[in-house]
């Protein structure tokens, strides 16, 4: 079995077409919420697969109906738009080879027009750099999550209350736990981005709260600084004054 393994989350997915779309190349599970109830565990190109089809909403659930059931010692978190490289395990690999002490890995990834952080050289990532990554660039050392109990939070995120932020949440839980974490300048997917997000399509107030109550759960004693300096530094791309930003993150 391949030491990588790609835990995908989907939606109204009907058949396995998605597993070429994406380029698979190592074993999978793919989480897909839909309307029917169902698992199915078959090979394919001579790999192992699993689809978990569920009739439930809620990414970190997803993202946790697969983590929960993963076996490889390597996992790439995954979403349905995503298309990987031909050596995405190799690179995954080749990385935890070169940071033996790691424990969670973030990588590039390939977009139409550029938004993410482009990682440029190797670095340690800490607790003042982690939120530039969201876990679909991210690898995780299985062994090292299951230690430590982590798992996605299933208030935050698409179809839960707070419509963002389970991916910071659980990169703050890795790092408080002492999980070790790196970022390597390797592109391992490109984004399609043939879906909108869930939560960028308008920064109205309920964004904002949902904000505020992530930087809440992130750090109970901080999050109103936090609020702050995300009010300020954003301030052009949210399109409103800093203060009245900050005064509907501080409402969560």
């Amino acid at each position: 079995m391949s030491s990588v393994q790609v835990l995908v989350a989907a939606m109204y997915q009907k058949d396995h077409s998605l597993l070429d779309k994406m380029h698979l190349k190592t074993d999978a599970i793919v989480a897909n919420q839909c309307d029917r109830n169902s698992v199915e565990d078959f090979e394919w190109n001579g790999h192992k697969v699993r689809y978990l089809n569920f009739a439930e909403r809620g990414v970190g659930l997803n993202r946790n109906n697969a983590l929960m059931r993963a076996t490889g010692e390597f996992c790439l978190f995954a979403d349905d738009d995503m298309v990987y490289v031909d050596d995405y395990a190799e690179k995954v690999q080749r990385a935890f080879e070169r940071f033996p002490k790691a424990d969670v890995i973030a990588f590039n990834l390939i977009e139409p027009v550029v938004t993410r952080h482009v990682i440029k050289k190797a670095y340690k990532v800490g607790f003042l750099n982690y939120l530039r990554f969201g876990t679909a660039r991210v690898a995780i050392r299985l062994k090292s999550i299951r230690d430590k109990g982590i798992y996605f939070n299933q208030c935050f995120g698409g179809g839960t209350e707070h419509s963002h932020g389970e991916d910071n949440i659980f990169l703050t839980d890795c790092l408080k736990k002492g999980l070790t974490m790196y970022a390597v300048p390797e592109y391992i997917a490109e984004l399609t981005e043939e879906r909108p997000s869930t939560w960028k399509a308008a920064y109205d107030e309920k964004y904002f709260r949902d904000q505020g109550a992530l930087y809440k759960m992130i750090s109970p004693r901080w999050w109103k600084l936090l609020c702050l300096q995300d009010a300020i530094r954003h301030r052009k791309l949210f399109g409103c004054g800093w203060m009245k930003s900050y005064k509907m993150m501080v409402k969560a």
